[in-house]
């Protein structure tokens, strides 16, 4: 998602575009590394799914991977928390959702991961499901949810003692929106959902399109005077200095790049790239030190904003201090030479299949003023976004289709969800803010970034989150209990 994280939590993650007229460039965050905590052990299984859930002509079958840990778990059932797999390779969602570790061995709970189709190494065709459209027919949502409903069955089947397991999905960002679309459409195979950071509203204008930046722009905002104003500045500060090749090979030299930029739209990349910066120091605006997107200090916002105090500047010391607060999030370790911003969405299949998703269910309209977010204006234009899936993929997106499946606000007949979402989280514009009703809960973080409440706990934790993860603990023991008082 920005792609979702983009755990995306994201979505990654992690859904959001880059304000360029092109659809296909998401800001899909960059998984560099694992989390500093040691990765918790796990055996790693393979399970053979139906490619087609939904219809009965072929009987093409894949192996989805899942991961299972049970050294907590009390056996005779004893609760399954179910990581429902978004858009990357499981290994990294499992290394870095140390909330289920922790509340494991509370709950005396076997842990499982399961893996997107399409993602890691759940490949339907192999080497060719991401050849052309026909290969990828089968990447939505609805068949990835039906995976993970015809794993928990065989589970339970298998696993001596896991008969009577109450199954609770737990998920981030694009992983998040599944675990709570998954409580919908298969109630009777989970008990209640946590869903993290997940903007199930970011579809068919539910919020309005200018939400999502908006949030970017009032963490800046509030992490240092000048800060978002700078940044607003920096736009046409680029673009004058972009206009002729002298001022060209300037801002390739300013901003460090491996490769010099020799028109202006290699400026417009530059400015893109800048976009998913801002936007990704949104996401992970942590208050300790990590490296879930890139190695990055405490709050780095803050960080960054110490570079941004003068929004008057002449253009070239202004984007001299831009460079500095971009490199904040490239180059905190001080380890690289050059910045690349020529990287695009398309460099691994994490990319490549959430890119594809955005262009068939996943449409997410975003757009900026310029006024109200430290943004180029851009307006949401979905005729020039399908028109760039078309030229990319073959495909039309279908901007009604989630909110025809899953119901867009309309979700009140549910129950058992936790929607939990970080104020300083852009995610959170589409998410799920206030309470439905008693079983429908939102869980509001104000210091929190993308999905903290799934993150290993720490001792910067702000108090918010400490108190969130409680609450989530607090609502996963009744469900448990009402599941085996068979209510």
């Amino acid at each position: 998602m920005a792609k979702l994280c983009r755990w995306c939590w994201l979505l990654l993650a992690s859904v959001c575009f880059i304000l360029s007229g092109s659809a296909f460039n998401s800001i899909h965050v960059s998984r560099r590394s694992y989390s500093s905590v040691d990765a918790p052990a796990y055996r790693t299984y393979y399970f053979t799914q139906q490619i087609d859930h939904f219809g009965f002509d072929q009987d093409l079958t894949f192996q989805q991977r899942y991961l299972v840990s049970d050294s907590h778990w009390a056996g005779d059932g004893g609760p399954m928390l179910f990581y429902t797999g978004n858009e990357g390779d499981i290994a990294w969602f499992c290394n870095n959702t140390g909330f289920m570790w922790e509340v494991a061995e509370e709950l005396k709970a076997i842990l499982v991961f399961a893996e997107h189709r399409y993602y890691g190494e759940s490949l339907p065709f192999g080497d060719q499901s991401y050849s052309d459209s026909k290969h990828l027919n089968y990447l939505t949502s609805e068949q990835a949810l039906a995976d993970f409903a015809v794993l928990i069955r065989h589970l339970k089947g298998s696993i001596p003692g896991a008969q009577d397991s109450p199954v609770i999905a737990i998920g981030g960002s694009y992983g998040g929106m599944l675990a709570a679309w998954f409580r919908m459409k298969y109630p009777d195979i989970v008990v209640g959902a946590l869903a993290a950071s997940a903007p199930i509203w970011q579809f068919e204008q539910i919020v309005p399109c200018n939400t999502f930046y908006g949030i970017v722009t009032n963490d800046f905002r509030k992490s240092g005077p000048g800060c978002a104003e700078s940044i607003l500045t920096s736009w046409e500060a680029i673009n004058r200095l972009s206009s002729t090749d002298k001022g060209l090979f300037w801002l390739s030299t300013a901003f460090h790049l491996c490769s010099p930029l020799k028109t202006k739209e290699d400026a417009r990349v530059l400015k893109a790239w800048l976009s998913e910066t801002w936007v990704n120091l949104a996401m992970v605006d942590y208050p300790y030190a990590a490296d879930f997107l890139q190695p990055l200090p405490a709050w780095p916002i803050q960080v960054v904003c110490k570079y941004l105090q003068d929004p008057g500047l002449p253009d070239m010391e202004l984007l001299k201090q831009i460079f500095q607060a971009a490199n904040v999030y490239y180059n905190f370790s001080g380890d690289t030479q050059c910045l690349n911003i020529s990287q695009t969405a398309t460099e691994n299949l994490g990319d490549l299949g959430w890119s594809y998703q955005a262009c068939t269910e996943m449409v997410m309209p975003m757009c900026t003023d310029g006024v109200n977010d430290m943004f180029e204006p851009q307006r949401w234009d979905f005729e020039a976004y399908s028109e760039d899936c078309f030229k990319q993929w073959g495909v039309r997106p279908r901007p009604s289709w989630i909110t025809s499946i899953y119901g867009g606000k309309n979700i009140s007949s549910h129950s058992n969800i936790l929607f939990s979402n970080g104020d300083l989280d852009p995610w959170s514009s589409g998410g799920v803010s206030c309470n439905i009703s008693d079983t429908l809960v939102a869980v509001k973080i104000p210091e929190g970034a993308h999905h903290l409440d799934l993150r290993y706990s720490n001792a910067r934790d702000p108090p918010s989150v400490q108190r969130a993860r409680r609450l989530e603990v607090q609502y996963m023991k009744d469900w448990i209990g009402k599941s085996r008082a068979g209510h």
